[in-house]
């Protein structure tokens, strides 16, 4: 027998740990998703996931997982409500409490077409757009050459600090974990000075590049080239909608858009970090 609308607002919510990963897997593919198991394990290990689970015992029937930044900032990703559950209310009492959870913490996120409307319910603000792309880079337009090479154990903090300058916050508990997170870890180097970086993280029958930090446009085509390089794996990465010229040459070698999502504020009139130097994020979950 269903559920009534009356007991499914009084499940609990609750904390999930890295024993839910399958369970969010489950929850992912019941939505048409992929299972993404290597990104929900790292999600669930360096922030916080929510979840309701099925009276039945039937797994979960909703999650969420918010990566926290300091008092400054936390991005919520994976926001899933089960097939059989949705439009009964259930994302919004999740994402109510999620919000209420963050207090006074601004909040950021990437929302679906489908998403957008109750995030503007609950506070939030559209201050750019993503465009997702995929595809088999071909190296058809040389990227400049500028000069890339792969990361090394003492190339740490120097990428550490670029980080937080970029970003404009700590995020060290992210970037730490990016050596064992992904296969490939590029830095653009000049006069001795680490000017970017970039990373390839396995997905399925992809290599996902994020985050890519970069001086320039030019030194950004310089670390996927190199990424591309070493991997037959096709590419897909989130590119801000304002790097036209980097979004033209990616599909100039055969990386093109297959959607695109509005990126949003909560209690910020736009996300901290300079977006000229930030061009895709790790994954959209974790802003």
């Amino acid at each position: 027998m269903p559920i009534s609308s009356s007991a499914l607002a009084q499940l609990p919510i609750r904390h999930l740990t890295a024993d839910d990963l399958p369970a969010c897997a489950d929850l992912a593919e019941n939505r048409g998703w992929h299972r993404e198991e290597h990104k929900w394990g790292l999600l669930l290990t360096a922030g916080t996931g929510y979840g309701i689970d099925d009276p039945s015992g039937a797994g979960l029937i909703a999650c969420s997982v918010v990566t926290p930044y300091g008092p400054e900032l936390a991005a919520i990703g994976m926001v899933l409500v089960a097939e059989r559950y949705a439009r009964r209310g259930v994302g919004r009492r999740l994402m109510e409490h999620v919000v209420a959870d963050a207090g006074e913490t601004p909040l950021t996120l990437h929302a679906t077409a489908n998403g957008q409307p109750l995030y503007e319910q609950l506070g939030f603000t559209q201050t750019s757009r993503a465009e997702m792309v995929l595809g088999q880079f071909t190296f058809t337009t040389p990227a400049p050459a500028v000069p890339v090479r792969p990361a090394t154990a003492e190339d740490l903090q120097a990428i550490l600090r670029l980080d937080h300058e970029v970003f404009g916050l700590d995020r060290t508990h992210i970037i730490t974990r990016l050596p064992a997170f992904a296969d490939l870890l590029r830095v653009a180097e000049e006069d001795g000075e680490i000017t970017g970086f970039a990373a390839a993280w396995p997905n399925m029958d992809t290599h996902v590049v994020g985050p890519l930090i970069a001086r320039d446009t030019a030194t950004a085509q310089a670390l996927i080239a190199s990424l591309a390089a070493a991997t037959d794996r096709p590419l897909r990465t989130d590119i801000d909608v304002r790097h036209t010229a980097l979004l033209s040459w990616f599909k100039e070698n055969g990386v093109h858009p297959i959607t695109s999502n509005a990126v949003m504020v909560r209690s910020l009139p736009d996300l901290p970090g300079d977006w000229r130097r930030r061009f895709a994020p790790l994954t959209v979950a974790a802003g």
